[in-house]
């Protein structure tokens, strides 16, 4: 594996960084004032929500509230986990992304990294050769038509052939013991009990499967008769392919259409590329497994509606709910995800073939809600005539519900566990616990403290960290939140950040959801008068730390009162009266 991205490097990564061009090459931009403004890319608007600010090198959009720095934005746009988002970054910049060398186990180099990624585009190319010159190439071209595939559709999936040769891939790419570890480590090549290598995938149809930046790390291999087993045979877990982060067609999506208004997860690579072939570009599948949570998590930042389309079988249903409990403890307001069950022997693509693109996608429009599928799936083997089976739904429903952070969806859930069990949505709020409650800074900001309106303006403008001289003293202060102001005063107090800067500072924090919400916090403060806003907030803060230290002692028992003591309360008071902290 890689070693770590030095924190250091992704600080001037982002300090060199310009937010507005990194948007800009992907996204048209008006200028606005100062800042610049856009429909959002992450949600379908037709007034200009998305703006673009280069003094904070920050976006963010008021309509879904999408916000964050240069990295956030490739992340967000190219779907790119955090460490490609660094490399996409780096690479328009013209940097190398270094690496530590950790002590978790063997590190690998980026050259080794990028060997690896260049050995499964040498195998893809090769495939693809294979489907056009190997002797078996006629008859599997005509599979690929019988199946209603043009050449144009199985180029763009970039759809090869694995010759039925033993050694094909191993003659081709081997001859180096070296080579030959490596291809065994990709599961290009397999090994028996006696050491015997061979090709992993023979006399199949070859889907290559793409990362979020179009490299490829694993296949798919689909058998060309029934006689053969199994059916698809996918890459094994391996140093560049990991199934449940992956899904195939995402990569070809993104190149097809950015911001889908929905994402339909199917089973299989097939049905993929035949809805691709009709025109349906937003599907995706999932590689052998449900729907995961990082799956869920990477299409509901493409699109605010998921459809799960499965097979109508045991199969397909037990998937379905798999991807449901996956995608509760995920769902915010304004995302969706809804369920398509397909007719006995029907999967998307023998549907689309029969009734074309509208036929499908009228279907998609009459998929199941939430609601309805989550109480139908569970009332199943329930009898709700009797005071049992209502119990047993409850039981079953109430952890589920209690997963959800929406309250909307908490909600939606309750009246409709209500209307089941003719009770009121009352009586049963009760029994479902509440969320925990957010931490600190999350207050709303109707109800702001002092503290955290001073981490507020601090996030927004971290040069009036200068302005005033950190006071360990504040770490100590009864209000919550206080250590994290005295953080962010002494990071802003001796380098200069820009909010974007400053919040990739506490990136992976426990805090860093809550910095990134004050960070848009609408202040209401003019510009004339942040400067003075800023100062009076800290010096509320110093003295409300004297009249804590104060009450203290002076509830000390007299027997414990010792001379320094006295002379601290009688400083504390001069400085009270006279509104001036003392020197520490």
């Amino acid at each position: 594996m890689a070693g770590r991205i030095p924190k250091d490097f992704i600080q001037d990564l982002v300090a060199r960084a310009d937010i507005q061009s990194v948007v800009e090459s992907r996204v048209p931009l008006k200028k606005a004032g100062r800042n610049y403004q856009a429909c959002c890319p992450f949600h379908g608007e037709k007034t200009p929500s998305f703006t673009v600010a280069p003094d904070k090198q920050f976006y963010h959009c008021f309509g879904c509230g999408a916000h964050g720095n240069a990295i956030d934005f490739i992340m967000e746009y190219d779907g790119l986990e955090f460490p490609d988002a660094v490399e996409v970054l780096a690479q328009e910049l013209g940097l190398t992304v270094p690496r530590e060398k950790g002590s978790g186990g063997p590190q690998r180099d980026r050259a080794e990294i990028e060997d690896d990624f260049a050995v499964m585009e040498q195998a893809a190319q090769f495939f693809q050769q294979q489907l056009r010159e190997h002797a078996k190439s006629a008859s599997v071209i005509a599979y690929l038509k019988q199946r209603g595939i043009t050449g144009e559709t199985a180029k763009r999936f970039g759809i090869g052939y694995a010759p039925e040769q033993w050694d094909a891939v191993l003659r081709k790419f081997g001859g180096q013991k070296k080579r030959e570890e490596q291809l065994l480590a990709l599961k290009l090549i397999t090994e028996n009990d006696r050491g015997k290598r061979f090709d992993f995938f023979r006399d199949r149809l070859m889907f290559p499967i793409r990362d979020r930046r179009g490299r490829v790390v694993g296949f798919g291999g689909r058998v060309l008769s029934s006689e053969q087993s199994p059916k698809y045979l996918n890459s094994p877990e391996t140093r560049l392919f990991h199934k449940g982060r992956e899904l195939y067609g995402f990569y070809e999506m993104k190149q097809q259409d950015r911001s889908p208004d929905h994402v339909i997860i199917v089973e299989g690579y097939m049905d993929v590329v035949a809805l691709s072939q009709y025109g349906v570009n937003n599907a995706v599948a999932a590689l052998g497994t449900a729907a995961t949570p990082e799956h869920l998590q990477l299409l509901f930042r493409q699109a605010p509606r998921v459809v799960c389309c499965f097979d109508g079988d045991r199969a397909g249903r037990d998937a379905a709910w798999r991807a449901l409990e996956n995608a509760l403890p995920l769902l915010k307001d304004g995302q969706d995800i809804q369920f398509l069950f397909l007719p006995d022997g029907e999967d998307p693509d023998t549907i689309v073939q029969k009734e074309g693109a509208a036929g499908f996608q009228a279907r998609v429009a009459q998929a199941v809600e939430l609601k309805r599928y989550f109480f139908d799936h569970l009332a199943e083997s329930i009898d709700l005539s009797q005071d049992a089976g209502k119990a047993a739904l409850v039981a079953q429903a109430k952890p589920l519900i209690e997963k959800m952070q929406s309250l909307f969806f908490r909600e939606l859930l309750l009246e409709e566990l209500a209307r089941r069990l003719g009770r009121d949505v009352a009586q049963l709020d009760q029994w479902i616990a509440k969320p925990a409650p957010r931490r600190m800074p999350e207050q709303s900001t109707k109800q702001v403290t002092p503290v955290v309106r001073a981490i507020g303006l601090l996030l927004q403008y971290p040069e009036l960290g200068a302005l005033v001289p950190v006071n360990p003293i504040l770490e100590e202060l009864k209000m919550e939140g206080a250590k994290i102001f005295v953080a962010l005063h002494k990071q802003t107090h001796s380098r200069k950040y820009t909010s974007a800067a400053l919040l990739e500072e506490w990136r992976g924090t426990r805090h860093e959801e809550s910095l990134r919400r004050l960070a848009q916090w609408q202040h209401q403060v003019l510009e004339e008068n942040r400067e003075a806003e800023f100062k009076q907030t800290y010096r509320f803060l110093i003295n409300k730390y004297l009249e804590q230290r104060y009450e203290l002692l002076k509830a000390t028992p007299v027997e414990a009162l010792t001379k320094d003591k006295v002379r601290e309360m009688e400083q504390l008071l001069r400085a009270l009266k006279s509104e001036q902290s003392p020197t520490h």
